[in-house]
């Protein structure tokens, strides 16, 4: 049932373990797979995205993402189920980061590439280190007043198997603390968000980004690629949502 598939076979097996699968469903293009708490959408290649279902939290995943990415995705599948270890942020110490520190962090836990921003922030626990946050530099928008500073979130995540209950609250604080933005701005993948966690902590939707294409050739996701180079076939998501929180 799953030949040429292992790696959905393996999905399928660890949620049967941790005993949140409900069922699942192939097609010639898109599996689905019912869980406790979310509908997850597997897309194989040359399928198109399918529209969210209203009665229950919907993620759309890319096979070469399952395929390249296996435990990064398991590990904010979980995390989706409330699935790991509670660690709340009062309990934390938070710190500037290191670049270096950064980017391997991100590496190992973040499902995009790293970017290494201009200010890094982080939580510690006991030394460790349990969560990330990077920004950019400031924005002058002079269109709303010659002193309006904008920054951007560019990254955050939590390291595996780590559950932060405020992590990005506290990370947003010391980051407005140090340098008094007037808005703070970031993109939610709409594959994955429909960015209610970021409007619980006053972001708000700012409209939708277009989608983005990809360019997949041996399994491996590309931006770009020169004119005359061939690739197996195009990828598209579902863009992101534009959110910001003005100070």
């Amino acid at each position: 049932m799953f030949k040429g598939l292992e790696v959905v076979e393996k999905l399928i097996q660890d949620l049967e373990r941790d005993e949140l699968l409900l069922d699942y469903v192939l097609s010639e293009t898109v599996i689905r797979v019912d869980t406790t708490e979310i509908l997850l959408l597997i897309y194989l290649p040359n399928s198109v995205r399918i529209e969210d279902e209203l009665h229950k939290k919907t993620v759309h995943l890319d096979i070469d993402i399952l395929n390249n990415s296996y435990k990064k995705v398991l590990q904010r599948l979980r995390g989706l189920f409330g699935k790991g270890e509670r660690l709340y942020a009062r309990h934390t110490v938070v710190a500037r980061v290191d670049k270096q520190v950064v980017s391997e962090f991100l590496d190992e836990y973040h499902l995009n590439m790293p970017l290494k921003g201009k200010y890094r922030y982080g939580l510690f626990h006991d030394g460790e280190l349990v969560s990330v946050a990077v920004f950019s530099g400031g924005r002058i928008m002079r269109e709303i007043h010659e002193e309006f500073r904008s920054f951007e979130l560019l990254r955050f995540c939590h390291k595996a198997d780590y559950l932060v209950i405020g992590g990005i609250s506290k990370l947003l604080k010391a980051f407005i603390k140090d340098f008094k933005p007037n808005d703070i701005m970031t993109y939610s993948d709409r594959d994955w968000s429909q960015g209610v966690s970021l409007q619980k902590i006053g972001f708000v939707s700012e409209g939708t980004t277009e989608p983005n294409h990809f360019y997949i050739k041996n399994g491996k996701r590309l931006t770009y690629l020169d004119n005359k180079e061939k690739y197996d076939y195009i990828v598209t998501n579902r863009g992101s949502f534009k959110m910001k929180l003005y100070l």
